[in-house]
């Protein structure tokens, strides 16, 4: 046998023996820790509860922020690891934080609306966050979903809000050419939601698998392979995966207006879209704007976030790019290194 053979031999035996050490540690399906920044409970309902997190320096701000997520996946992907989560990082900068995390809706919530979520369970908790820093106003920070909710809340309710921060907010969807845009213009929501009253997970699992299929479906594994002996890349890699696996159904009337109302219909760009007896008119925003959008953003097209800065009426509005992902954008250290920080810088030239 030749050196060369023997190189081979030995490269495919090192290959398989990270092959085995993979299907082992993704076949023990080991608990992955996240969300461990410390936090109390404030609140708390069958939808929804309102984390407080402890302070982890001297605060420098004066205004509360209220961290409102999306009602897809789950929100610790804000808090996924201690070196790459928005929220710590922004503790670190002196705010003080509180985030809406959602509970997942079940079948007799099939007729829970956006106007309760944003009329209801946003307006709730701002409320209660006003009242435990005796603040007149605060900041509303909303992410992907979130934002668009963020933006509605402070449409209708500008006298609670001091500033507002958006990252990845839907706006103009005839704007918006992602794979999750073209299928929602195409899904036939109403016999869904007629026949099992909510969006269950495994509709948009089918939506997630078809977004990118060989780099989420075949050509994460095969990094995974290579790097299965570095031990942080293992654990960021299984974070993540959590995550992108952990998605709570949708109650049935909600993702009927986010299909039928504001993707198909683009009635929340248009000035038309409707919470109960209200109707949405994004120029009412005259609050600071900062919104902060991801160019390689595979979910929510970038075309589809900037408007946003375009319609409200706010004269203190940012709009900030970056070249990353709409992951990225939060929970990388590409963000802990290029995006927080300029968050932060304007944020507190705006909250004392």
């Amino acid at each position: 046998m030749t050196i060369q053979d023997k190189t081979t031999q030995n490269q495919n035996q090192i290959d398989c023996s990270k092959i085995v050490k993979t299907i082992e540690l993704l076949s023990r399906g080991n608990h992955i820790s996240v969300g461990d920044t410390p936090n109390d409970i404030v609140y708390e309902t069958r939808l929804f509860r309102l984390l407080h997190y402890r302070s982890l320096v001297k605060k420098v701000s004066r205004t509360p922020i209220l961290v409102v997520y999306a009602l897809i996946n789950r929100s610790y992907v804000l808090d996924l690891q201690p070196n790459k989560s928005w929220i710590r990082h922004l503790l670190t900068q002196g705010f003080d934080i509180y985030l809406l995390d959602w509970k997942s809706p079940t079948r007799v919530d099939k007729f829970v609306s956006f106007d309760d979520y944003v009329n209801s369970y946003i307006d709730d908790c701002v409320e209660i966050v006003q009242n435990d820093n005796s603040a007149e106003k605060i900041t509303l920070h909303g992410y992907c979903m979130g934002s668009s909710m963020s933006a509605m809340y402070t449409a209708l309710h500008e006298e609670k809000i001091k500033n507002l921060v958006t990252i990845a907010p839907v706006i103009d969807t005839s704007k918006d050419s992602t794979v999750i845009a073209n299928i929602s213009r195409e899904m036939d929501i109403d016999k869904l939601v007629s026949t099992i009253g909510i969006l269950p997970p495994e509709k948009l699992y089918e939506c997630y698998s078809i977004l990118k299929p060989f780099k989420q479906g075949v050509n994460k594994y095969f990094n995974l392979v290579e790097n299965i002996e570095n031990e942080s890349f293992v654990q960021n890699f299984l974070r993540i995966e959590k995550w992108l696996y952990d998605t709570p159904p949708i109650a049935g009337e909600t993702i009927k207006q986010w299909i039928n109302d504001i993707y198909k219909n683009n009635l929340l760009f248009k000035n038309q879209f409707k919470l109960g007896k209200d109707t949405i008119d994004l120029k009412k925003i005259n609050v600071p704007l900062l919104n902060i959008v991801a160019e390689e953003d595979h979910l929510v097209s970038p075309e589809c976030s900037v408007p946003l800065n375009e319609v409200v009426s706010s004269e203190d509005k940012r709009l900030i790019r970056f070249h990353t992902g709409h992951v990225g954008l939060i929970a990388s250290s590409y963000s802990q290194n290029n995006v927080l920080p300029k968050v932060g810088q304007w944020l507190k030239t705006r909250s004392n």
